[in-house]
Protein backbone atom coordinates (compact mmCIF):
# COMPACT_ATOMS: atom_id res chain seq x y z
CA UNK A 1 0.00 0.00 0.00
CA UNK A 2 1.01 3.52 -0.84
CA UNK A 3 1.72 6.00 2.10
CA UNK A 4 -1.61 7.20 2.34
CA UNK A 5 -2.87 6.77 5.48
CA UNK A 6 -6.05 4.34 5.08
CA UNK A 7 -8.58 7.24 6.63
CA UNK A 8 -11.34 5.77 9.22
CA UNK A 9 -14.71 8.00 10.38
CA UNK A 10 -16.08 7.06 13.90
CA UNK A 11 -19.52 8.10 14.19
CA UNK A 12 -19.07 9.58 17.73
CA UNK A 13 -16.74 12.50 19.52
CA UNK A 14 -16.38 9.76 22.49
CA UNK A 15 -12.90 9.17 23.24
CA UNK A 16 -13.17 5.91 24.11
CA UNK A 17 -14.63 4.57 20.88
CA UNK A 18 -12.49 6.64 18.69
CA UNK A 19 -9.85 4.40 20.98
CA UNK A 20 -11.46 0.96 20.58
CA UNK A 21 -11.99 1.95 16.56
CA UNK A 22 -7.84 2.84 16.63
CA UNK A 23 -6.97 -0.14 18.64
CA UNK A 24 -9.25 -2.89 16.65
CA UNK A 25 -7.98 -1.52 13.17
CA UNK A 26 -4.09 -1.28 14.32
CA UNK A 27 -4.38 -4.44 16.21
CA UNK A 28 -6.16 -6.03 12.61
CA UNK A 29 -3.54 -4.79 10.73
CA UNK A 30 0.02 -3.66 12.47
CA UNK A 31 1.51 -2.63 9.33
CA UNK A 32 -0.86 -0.15 7.91
CA UNK A 33 -1.25 3.37 8.28
CA UNK A 34 -4.64 5.09 9.41
CA UNK A 35 -6.32 8.46 10.12
CA UNK A 36 -9.16 8.32 12.74
CA UNK A 37 -12.08 11.39 12.68
CA UNK A 38 -14.91 11.56 15.39
CA UNK A 39 -17.80 12.98 13.69
CA UNK A 40 -21.03 13.83 15.45
CA UNK A 41 -24.06 12.15 13.62
CA UNK A 42 -27.40 10.87 15.17
CA UNK A 43 -28.16 7.40 16.07
CA UNK A 44 -32.25 7.72 14.86
CA UNK A 45 -33.32 5.95 18.01
CA UNK A 46 -33.98 6.69 21.32
CA UNK A 47 -31.10 8.29 23.60
CA UNK A 48 -31.19 5.32 25.18
CA UNK A 49 -32.15 2.14 23.25
CA UNK A 50 -33.90 -0.19 25.40
CA UNK A 51 -33.90 -3.48 22.61
CA UNK A 52 -30.99 -5.48 21.31
CA UNK A 53 -32.74 -4.68 17.71
CA UNK A 54 -33.30 -0.64 18.39
CA UNK A 55 -29.38 -0.73 20.03
CA UNK A 56 -27.86 -2.75 16.61
CA UNK A 57 -30.32 0.02 14.46
CA UNK A 58 -28.45 2.93 16.01
CA UNK A 59 -24.98 1.61 15.54
CA UNK A 60 -25.86 0.94 11.87
CA UNK A 61 -27.08 4.55 11.44
CA UNK A 62 -24.24 6.21 12.83
CA UNK A 63 -22.39 4.11 10.76
CA UNK A 64 -24.80 5.04 7.64
CA UNK A 65 -24.44 8.81 8.76
CA UNK A 66 -20.85 9.24 9.23
CA UNK A 67 -20.33 7.85 5.85
CA UNK A 68 -23.20 10.91 4.62
CA UNK A 69 -21.25 13.33 6.21
CA UNK A 70 -17.47 11.86 5.40
CA UNK A 71 -18.33 10.22 2.26
CA UNK A 72 -14.49 10.22 1.35
CA UNK A 73 -13.32 8.09 3.91
CA UNK A 74 -12.43 4.16 3.17
CA UNK A 75 -14.17 3.06 6.55
CA UNK A 76 -16.79 4.46 9.06
CA UNK A 77 -17.53 3.02 12.19
CA UNK A 78 -20.73 2.86 14.19
CA UNK A 79 -20.97 1.99 17.85
CA UNK A 80 -24.38 1.88 20.13
CA UNK A 81 -24.64 1.04 23.60
CA UNK A 82 -27.63 -0.42 24.40
CA UNK A 83 -29.76 -2.36 27.00
CA UNK A 84 -32.01 -5.31 26.92
CA UNK A 85 -34.73 -5.50 29.94
CA UNK A 86 -36.63 -8.71 30.39
CA UNK A 87 -38.25 -7.17 33.43
CA UNK A 88 -36.28 -8.75 36.47
CA UNK A 89 -32.70 -8.26 34.72
CA UNK A 90 -31.30 -5.58 32.48
CA UNK A 91 -28.74 -6.88 29.93
CA UNK A 92 -25.79 -4.09 29.02
CA UNK A 93 -23.77 -4.65 25.54
CA UNK A 94 -22.94 -2.50 22.37
CA UNK A 95 -23.23 -3.27 18.84
CA UNK A 96 -20.55 -2.28 16.21
CA UNK A 97 -21.04 -2.09 12.58
CA UNK A 98 -18.75 -1.13 10.19
CA UNK A 99 -18.84 -0.02 6.43
CA UNK A 100 -16.48 -0.27 3.81
CA UNK A 101 -15.91 1.50 0.49
CA UNK A 102 -16.96 -0.65 -1.90
CA UNK A 103 -14.13 -2.28 -4.14
CA UNK A 104 -13.69 -1.23 -7.80
CA UNK A 105 -15.62 -4.91 -8.37
CA UNK A 106 -18.01 -3.77 -6.42
CA UNK A 107 -18.76 -0.63 -8.30
CA UNK A 108 -18.86 -1.78 -11.79
CA UNK A 109 -21.93 -1.77 -12.87
CA UNK A 110 -24.52 -5.06 -12.81
CA UNK A 111 -26.41 -6.47 -15.94
CA UNK A 112 -29.44 -6.29 -13.85
CA UNK A 113 -29.17 -3.19 -12.64
CA UNK A 114 -30.20 -4.30 -8.77
CA UNK A 115 -28.44 -2.18 -6.14
CA UNK A 116 -25.03 -3.31 -5.12
CA UNK A 117 -24.59 -4.65 -1.62
CA UNK A 118 -23.57 -2.94 1.18
CA UNK A 119 -19.98 -4.18 2.20
CA UNK A 120 -20.19 -4.18 6.01
CA UNK A 121 -19.51 -6.03 9.16
CA UNK A 122 -21.26 -5.97 12.44
CA UNK A 123 -20.65 -7.36 15.67
CA UNK A 124 -22.05 -7.99 19.31
CA UNK A 125 -20.02 -6.83 22.83
CA UNK A 126 -20.38 -9.31 25.25
CA UNK A 127 -23.20 -8.56 27.48
CA UNK A 128 -23.86 -8.61 31.58
CA UNK A 129 -26.32 -7.71 33.55
CA UNK A 130 -26.76 -4.42 35.87
CA UNK A 131 -27.51 -3.96 39.74
CA UNK A 132 -31.10 -3.24 40.15
CA UNK A 133 -30.52 -0.08 41.35
CA UNK A 134 -29.09 1.23 37.71
CA UNK A 135 -31.85 -1.01 36.11
CA UNK A 136 -34.67 0.83 37.68
CA UNK A 137 -33.08 4.40 37.40
CA UNK A 138 -32.83 3.18 33.26
CA UNK A 139 -36.25 1.98 33.46
CA UNK A 140 -37.61 5.58 34.77
CA UNK A 141 -36.46 7.38 31.65
CA UNK A 142 -32.74 7.89 32.68
CA UNK A 143 -29.91 6.83 30.58
CA UNK A 144 -27.35 4.64 31.43
CA UNK A 145 -24.50 6.83 31.71
CA UNK A 146 -26.39 8.79 34.19
CA UNK A 147 -27.82 6.10 36.49
CA UNK A 148 -24.16 5.08 36.75
CA UNK A 149 -22.67 8.19 37.90
CA UNK A 150 -25.56 8.54 40.72
CA UNK A 151 -25.48 5.05 41.28
CA UNK A 152 -21.76 4.84 41.65
CA UNK A 153 -20.69 8.71 42.37
CA UNK A 154 -19.13 8.46 39.38
CA UNK A 155 -18.95 11.54 36.69
CA UNK A 156 -18.95 10.79 33.02
CA UNK A 157 -18.36 7.19 33.02
CA UNK A 158 -19.36 6.98 29.51
CA UNK A 159 -16.69 8.34 28.33
CA UNK A 160 -14.16 6.67 30.49
CA UNK A 161 -14.11 2.77 31.62
CA UNK A 162 -18.26 2.97 31.32
CA UNK A 163 -20.50 0.43 33.18
CA UNK A 164 -18.53 -2.48 33.18
CA UNK A 165 -15.55 -0.73 34.26
CA UNK A 166 -17.68 0.46 37.19
CA UNK A 167 -18.48 -3.03 37.98
CA UNK A 168 -15.63 -4.57 37.78
CA UNK A 169 -12.68 -2.34 39.18
CA UNK A 170 -11.86 -1.25 35.92
CA UNK A 171 -10.49 -4.79 35.26
CA UNK A 172 -12.37 -5.39 32.49
CA UNK A 173 -13.61 -1.65 30.90
CA UNK A 174 -15.55 -0.23 28.11
CA UNK A 175 -12.49 0.31 25.62
CA UNK A 176 -11.26 -3.20 25.77
CA UNK A 177 -15.35 -4.82 25.51
CA UNK A 178 -15.93 -2.48 22.45
CA UNK A 179 -12.41 -2.97 20.55
CA UNK A 180 -12.57 -6.80 21.03
CA UNK A 181 -15.75 -7.32 19.10
CA UNK A 182 -14.37 -4.18 16.77
CA UNK A 183 -11.35 -6.75 16.00
CA UNK A 184 -13.86 -9.34 15.08
CA UNK A 185 -16.14 -6.96 13.01
CA UNK A 186 -13.20 -5.86 10.59
CA UNK A 187 -12.51 -9.57 9.87
CA UNK A 188 -15.80 -10.05 8.79
CA UNK A 189 -16.20 -6.44 6.74
CA UNK A 190 -12.40 -7.33 5.13
CA UNK A 191 -13.15 -10.62 3.95
CA UNK A 192 -16.75 -9.82 2.05
CA UNK A 193 -15.49 -9.14 -1.49
CA UNK A 194 -12.58 -10.91 -2.53
CA UNK A 195 -11.37 -12.03 0.97
CA UNK A 196 -9.13 -9.12 1.67
CA UNK A 197 -9.46 -5.08 0.85
CA UNK A 198 -7.20 -4.18 -1.74
CA UNK A 199 -5.92 -0.82 0.36
CA UNK A 200 -4.79 -3.31 2.93
CA UNK A 201 -2.92 -5.67 0.78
Amino acid sequence: MADQAVRVVVASRNPVKISAAREGFSGMFPSEKFSFTGVSVPSGVAEQPMTDAETLQGARNRAFNARDAEPQADYWVGIEGGVDDSGDAMETFAWVVVLGKPSEKLSEPTNSGASKPERMGRARTAAFFQPEEVASLVRGGMELGPADDQVFGSENSKQHSGSIGLLTGDLINRFERINEEKQEDERREVGMTEGKDERLK
